[in-house]
């Protein structure tokens, strides 16, 4: 049966609250009428041309994007322009989208909680947990934690490797291939700001997506001086592709008559890589 779109919309709210969004982010129903109903679900990372092909072809009546479509301010949503081409195909297919972006990397099983999951990490807590208002215990962003067994960094690697989808870009390291790692902080997405953080600092490495070469450099610079974490960069789609799974494991448990679907298309925007 059916569910209506704003019982939907309710449970979203519930699982992955607004509230607990960075400032600066867009979450939330970004085109749809809640009076609508909704059958098939579709969950992607990106809402771009192919997912959005996959959920029409499909017949989806929602998408549940991790990444905002309207993050950045937007003059004009002409069809000549991506995100105004892809509006007004979602509205005429009568095809609602939701973001779920930073209120879901927060919470219990947000992306970096489930990334910790899929490594092996126990005892994991978040490295900066949230506060204010109505802050949730157990919340916050990236998570640290230990591994049941140590390892070496090379290991922890492959491992990672072997969790995520393959991509282009695959895993790069900075650290020795034979390096013992027990203590491992994750970040899902962009993480190169929690680089000074002490939970950071302390760990033996520190796993995240788009490591821009100065705060790479920076860190791993420090490390020679004080200490400090080596790093494995990954893809930032493929880090957070993970979470897809969990987040559509939860809206069965609220709505089990909906029909879910987890994108599997890559939306890492990276082709091939040519090694030298």
């Amino acid at each position: 049966m059916p569910a209506a779109l704003a019982d939907v919309l309710s449970s979203i709210e519930r699982l992955w609250p607004a509230a607990g969004a960075e400032a600066w982010d867009s979450v939330g129903l970004v085109t749809g009428d809640p009076r609508a109903t909704v059958q098939r679900v579709l969950l992607t990372v990106d809402a771009v041309g192919e997912t959005v092909d996959e959920a029409l072809e499909w017949g989806a009546d929602l998408i549940i994007a991790h990444h905002p479509l309207l993050l950045r301010g937007v003059t004009t949503v002409a069809e000549d322009r991506y995100k105004g081409s892809i509006l007004a195909r979602l509205i005429r297919a009568d095809c609602a989208l939701v973001a779920a972006h930073t209120n879901a990397d927060v919470v219990e099983r947000g992306t970096s909680a489930v990334l910790a999951q899929r490594i092996g990490l126990v005892d994991a807590r978040p490295i900066v947990p949230s506060a204010g208002p109505g802050a949730a215990e157990g919340h916050g962003l990236g998570r640290v934690g230990r591994l049941a067994q140590p390892t070496t960094l090379g290991s922890l690697a492959r491992q990672l490797a072997e969790v995520l989808p393959p991509t282009a870009t695959g895993v790069r390291v900075a650290g020795g291939f034979d390096d013992p790692v027990e203590t491992v902080a994750v970040c899902g997405g962009a993480g190169d700001s929690l680089l000074g953080d002490p939970a950071v600092r302390a760990a033996d490495a520190y796993i995240t997506a788009d490591l821009r070469h100065h705060p790479a450099s920076e860190s791993r610079e420090q490390s020679r001086l004080g200490g400090g974490p080596a790093l494995l960069d990954v893809s930032h789609w493929a880090s957070e592709w993970l979470w897809l799974d969990a987040a559509a494991a939860q809206l069965a448990d609220a709505h089990p008559d909906l029909e879910l679907r987890v994108s599997e298309l890559r939306t890492d925007p990276w082709d091939f890589q040519v090694v030298q």
